[in-house]
C-alpha cells in the first residue's frame, strides 16, 4: 500500500483551504498507529481500574475533545498535534467498546457488528458526500470531520473485535498471531491488484487495532490469563515513550510529509 497509489483523487479535491492534514502513509505511519493502538487499550484499562469506569470516560472525553479540537485548528499535518488526537482517539474508542460490554452488558458478538455498521454508515456518507475516502484530500473542514469519525469507529470495532476473539479461545497471543496474518492480506492484495489502495488501506487501518491491543493485552495480563504479566502501567509507559520517540523524529525529519505540500 504505497502512498502514491493512495494520491489517486487530488485533481478532484475543492478549493484547497488547508494543506493536507494526514501525514503520509509510510513505514512509520504503521508502526506509530500499532503502537497507539496498544497504548490506547492499556492506558483505558489502567485509568479504568484508578478512577473507576464513569470518571475515566468523562476525562478521556475531555481529553479527545481538546485534541481534537487542537487538530482541527491548525492549518496543515503538524506530527505530534495528529499523533496526540489518534492517541486520544484510541482511549476513548477502547473506553466506548468497553462501556457497552461492561458497563451495559453487550455481548461482543453484538457490538462488533454493531461498531462494524457504525463504520459503514460512515464510510457511505463520506463517500456519498465527497465521493472519495482517500487520505490525501483532507483539506477542508467538512472532509476532515468524516475522516476523524472514521478513524474513532475503526478503533472501536478494532477494540470490540481483538475483545472477540482473545475471548473466543483463542487468548490474547493466539489473537496477536491471528490479527498479525490478517493484516498482511489487504497489502498482498493490494500488491497483486485484486484491491484497489483505498480499501486496502481502510482495511489494514482497522486490523491494526485488534493486532496492537491484543499485543499490549498479551504483554501487560498475568500469566493466569496467559500474558507476561508486566503490568498495565509499565506496559502504557513502554508504548507511550516509543509513540514520542517516533513522533519526535518525524517531526524533526518531516519523513511523512512526502513534499506534498511544498509541491
Amino acid at each position: 500500500m504505497t502512498t502514491e497509489h493512495l494520491l489517486d483523487d487530488r485533481s478532484r479535491v475543492p478549493l484547497r483551504t488547508m494543506a493536507n492534514k494526514v501525514p503520509e502513509v509510510t513505514v512509520y505511519f504503521w508502526i506509530i498507529k500499532v503502537l497507539t493502538t496498544g497504548m490506547g487499550e492499556t492506558a483505558s484499562d489502567l485509568l479504568a481500574r484508578l478512577l473507576g469506569p464513569i470518571p475515566a470516560v468523562g476525562l478521556g472525553g475531555l481529553a479527545l475533545a481538546a485534541a481534537l479540537a487542537v487538530q482541527f485548528a491548525v492549518r496543515r499535518y503538524i506530527a505530534w498535534v495528529y499523533w496526540t488526537a489518534v492517541v486520544m482517539v484510541s482511549v476513548f474508542g477502547t473506553m466506548a467498546a468497553d462501556v457497552l460490554h461492561v458497563g451495559l452488558g453487550v455481548p461482543y458478538m453484538l457490538s462488533t457488528p454493531f461498531f462494524l455498521v457504525v463504520l459503514t454508515a460512515v464510510f457511505a456518507l463520506w463517500y456519498a458526500v465527497e465521493r472519495t475516502l482517500s487520505i490525501h484530500g483532507i483539506r477542508t473542514r467538512r472532509r476532515e470531520t468524516f475522516y476523524w469519525a472514521a478513524v474513532l469507529a475503526t478503533f472501536a470495532l478494532g477494540t470490540a473485535a481483538g475483545d472477540l476473539t482473545a475471548t473466543a479461545g483463542l487468548g490474547y497471543l493466539g489473537s496477536v498471531v491471528l490479527f498479525a496474518v490478517a493484516i498482511c492480506v489487504p497489502a498482498v492484495a493490494h500488491r497483486a491488484g485484486a484491491l484497489s489502495a483505498v480499501p486496502a488501506f481502510w482495511t489494514a487501518y482497522v486490523i491494526t487495532r485488534p493486532l496492537g491491543a491484543s499485543l499490549a493485552d498479551w504483554m501487560a495480563v498475568g500469566h493466569t490469563r496467559g500474558g507476561l504479566a508486566l503490568g498495565l502501567a509499565p506496559v502504557t509507559l513502554a508504548w507511550t515513550a516509543a509513540i514520542a520517540c517516533f513522533v519526535g523524529y518525524l517531526a524533526v525529519s518531516q519523513r511523512d510529509t512526502g513534499g506534498l505540500d511544498a509541491a
